[in-house]
């Protein structure tokens, strides 16, 4: 779809964890980047990197529709984020509004393809984490399985987009994201706790962990070789929250001693110091994932996570 290095593509989310490293391997790659943000001052990871920024805020459809124009395709890594299990019919009303001015935007500025960024959690088709079988792409949300505004916003957004067939959709599905560059931060905060020292248990679970420098080739790739309206988790590497924590410790070169919980009480812990509520409720669906499908379809090997922690803690400034 994208013929040369002339071609422009703009990236929705660019000063974010993701989208900041799909503006750099796009631009790594030649392609020209319009990076699209908020506050006029902030450059997120990427301020080293050569991009066009634009301010545009996704509640103006004028604005987007500005930001887009010109670019073959969109990368929409901005998706609304909402939390929490009250009012949760306004927030899937909000969230569509939101992506639905999105579409309309790409659509007005002749757009190509929109690559979306969804979430793994519209593949949790049921709540019992004790299943076997692993997650995969074809295993689709039920709506009001969880109790939770992000998780019925997340269903409800993907859908429309994958209802957008004249934009050549593609909806990605990133597993759990690491790496360097993590602003916020975001999954980062797990690595964190755990490499000062502030996680002294876990509980039983298994989860799929992703370097975001996968994610954004991952991306890239789809422009190509995805087809209209495939939806494809993004995933790298199984393996059980005592290995996450346990892979910290071995890139800092120490043992941490650590007790072991059931699920249901370590939940009720991260939730009495408020911790997210939906990062709660996520940790109680964890499961393996099947990514296979994607990696061979869009090539990337997932990196030893090791190294994924690694260049995550030099980033953090944590030796």
């Amino acid at each position: 779809m994208l013929g040369g290095v002339l071609q422009w593509v703009c990236v929705l989310g660019a000063t974010g964890f993701i989208g900041g490293h799909i503006a750099r391997a796009a631009a790594a790659q030649g392609w020209q980047v319009r990076a699209v943000r908020r506050n006029p001052q902030a450059v997120g990871a990427i301020g080293d990197v050569a991009v066009q920024w634009v301010e545009a805020d996704l509640s103006d459809t004028a604005q987007l529709t500005r930001a887009m124009r010109g670019c073959a395709v969109v990368f929409h890594a901005a998706a609304r984020y909402p939390s929490g299990a009250w009012n949760i019919a306004r927030a899937v009303r909000d969230a569509v509004a939101e992506i639905q001015r999105v579409i309309d935007a790409a659509r007005a500025a002749r757009v190509q393809r929109l690559i979306y960024t969804s979430s793994l959690s519209t593949m949790t088709a049921t709540a019992d984490a004790s299943s076997a079988k692993p997650l995969s792409d074809a295993d689709f949300y039920r709506p009001s399985t969880v109790r939770s505004a992000y998780f019925e916003a997340k269903w409800a957004m993907e859908q429309r987009v994958l209802a957008a067939q004249d934009l050549n959709p593609v909806v990605l599905l990133p597993t759990a994201v690491f790496g360097p560059g993590d602003v916020k931060p975001t999954s980062g905060r797990l690595l964190l706790a755990a490499a000062r020292g502030w996680v002294p248990f876990y509980f039983e679970a298994m989860l799929n962990v992703v370097d975001v420098r996968e994610v954004a080739h991952a991306h890239l790739a789809a422009v190509s070789r995805a087809s209209t309206g495939a939806r494809l988790a993004i995933g790298g590497h199984n393996l059980s929250l005592q290995a996450l924590l346990e892979t910290v410790d071995r890139v800092q070169g120490v043992r941490r001693r650590r007790v072991r919980v059931p699920r249901w009480l370590a939940c009720a812990v991260l939730e009495a110091a408020l911790i997210l509520p939906d990062t709660v409720r996520l940790a109680k669906v964890w499961r393996a994932v099947d990514a296979s499908r994607a990696q061979r379809l869009l090539g990337y090997t997932p990196r030893p996570f090791e190294a994924t922690v690694r260049d995550a803690l030099r980033w953090f400034g944590i030796a």
